[in-house]
């Protein structure tokens, strides 16, 4: 029987310890989608408990805790941050089987090496010793994405965004890492949801300019798609809830626009219109630009209304959605790949039985003499644990090249997230070891090791032609 979470977790054979310890282990992170706040690492914060670095903002523990009959006002409400590390000692026990377990006991380990299983029993002693060593210079911001060896992050950042952080961040001489924006248009494109009128007026303002027209909106795009891209930014991101897909011409899209803007209800096929023509529009302009386009596939947001309410979005009442895209994915691919405007593109979806979907589909566009131009993205989610990381990469390498995948992303709001980069790389050796082990590929660890080594780093590096902090 092994021991829990010891040297070898994961690792199930002698050819899978080699593979992680003498290729894997090592190598820097490209963090190339995250939610980490800007302003933090500009400021090199230093949290003042563990509760604001580690609860604060995970709706993964949130709904954890929910589950565990914990109340709201120990989660998200008024309670102490004492008080809420202890409900999430409390909760802990009975995360056995979910990742979080895992994750929890990772990280403890590897920034604060408490080896320690939490309980309530040993919450008091975890509390204190943990926040007596986030007082060290150490655990401020920008040590502990040193300390993970993190070359890259791409954050996640609104149009309308100053980017002024990133500023600060890129003229800092003294932080080698390189901090660059993401583009996420979201809200753009949702011409149907509660605050658009309200988007584009901000967007009007920042631009200097007055948009009355669908015209005027592309040009005040296409001047922040200007600015992202003087700021460093490589990477656009979209959640595309459902994929859809119905062409308009340039005259109906122009009217659909005026329409929204003065308040009118808009019919679904004009919705439809709209995303799929805004949609082109910005991937041709990420072309241009030899930008990497993200789309996150088939998220249903915010499916409880009154809690909605009570605490806005993004709090933990997010699930899998269970849309037919495919055919509406393929025909915004190939409107694109039709006057060879298609950028490099990164898929991901939630609902693992669209797996299969996007490895099939990724092959239909490659080319250019672009190495993996299009890419079937990592496990997201509800899927980034050791059977969704499986199955997505199992998926890969039946269909596509697994050798040449773009590998994780920590998808986190929290510092101490990149453990979930070893907790891959871990499963990732596993699997490669037992292919060897049952002679389903050969037994040459140089050559599986630098495939190991490529889908830990190389293979990010190279797809967004970024060139490291000096």
């Amino acid at each position: 029987m092994k021991t829990f979470l010891d040297d070898n977790f994961l690792l199930n054979s002698e050819t899978a310890e080699t593979l992680y310890y003498d290729y894997a282990r090592d190598m820097p992170i490209i963090d190339y989608h995250c939610h980490l706040s800007s302003k933090e690492i500009a400021e090199n914060k230093k949290y003042s408990n563990i509760t604001e670095i580690w609860i604060g903002g995970d709706h993964y523990k949130w709904k954890a805790m929910r589950i565990n009959g914990i109340e709201e006002k120990y989660i998200t409400g008024d309670a102490s941050d004492k008080e809420k590390f202890l409900k999430w000692a409390e909760t802990m026990p009975f995360c056995l089987g979910n990742p979080l377990y895992h994750w929890t006991h990772l990280e403890l380990r590897r920034y604060f090496r408490i080896e320690t299983l939490l309980s309530p029993k040993t919450a008091e002693g975890i509390w204190q010793k943990c926040n007596d060593m986030l007082k060290s210079d150490e655990f401020s911001v920008k040590n502990i994405i040193k300390r993970s060896n993190v070359k890259i992050i791409c954050t996640t950042d609104d149009p309308i965004d100053s980017l002024e952080y990133h500023e600060v961040i890129a003229n800092d001489c003294s932080f080698e890492v390189k901090v660059l924006p993401a583009f996420r248009p979201d809200k753009v494109i949702n011409i149907d949801r509660d605050g658009f009128v309200d988007w584009i007026k901000n967007l009007s303002n920042i631009a200097g300019f007055a948009i009355n027209s669908f015209e005027d909106l592309k040009g005040a795009l296409t001047d922040r798609i200007n600015f992202f891209h003087h700021m460093g930014c490589r990477i656009s991101d979209h959640s595309l809830e459902q994929v859809v897909y119905l062409k308009g011409t340039e005259n109906e899209i122009s009217l659909i626009f005026k329409k929204a803007l003065s308040g009118s209800s808009l019919f679904e096929t004009e919705i439809m219109k709209y995303k799929t023509h805004i949609l082109l529009f910005l991937g041709k302009e990420y072309a241009r630009r030899n930008w990497v386009m993200q789309f996150h596939i088939g998220t249903i947001k915010s499916v409880n209304k009154r809690m909605l309410k009570l605490l806005g979005p993004d709090t933990g009442f997010d699930t899998i959605g269970d849309y037919p895209f495919v055919e509406a994915l393929a025909k915004i691919l190939n409107a694109m790949d039709q006057t060879n405007e298609l950028p490099k593109t990164i898929l991901y979806c939630l609902n693992p039985k669209d797996n299969d979907v996007l490895g099939a589909i990724i092959g239909c566009f490659q080319g250019e003499g672009i190495t993996g131009k299009i890419q079937f993205g990592s496990a997201w989610w509800f899927n980034d644990q050791k059977d969704g990381m499986l199955r997505q990469m199992t998926t890969l390498a039946n269909l596509g090249l697994l050798s040449r995948f773009v590998g994780m992303v920590t998808d986190s709001r929290s510092f101490l997230s990149y453990s979930r980069h070893e907790y891959f790389r871990r499963i990732l050796c596993d699997l490669f070891g037992t292919w060897i082990e049952n002679g389903e590929i050969p037994s040459d660890k140089s050559l599986v090791g630098s495939i190991i080594q490529d889908i830990c780093f190389n293979n990010v590096k190279n797809y967004f032609c970024i060139e490291l902090k000096k």
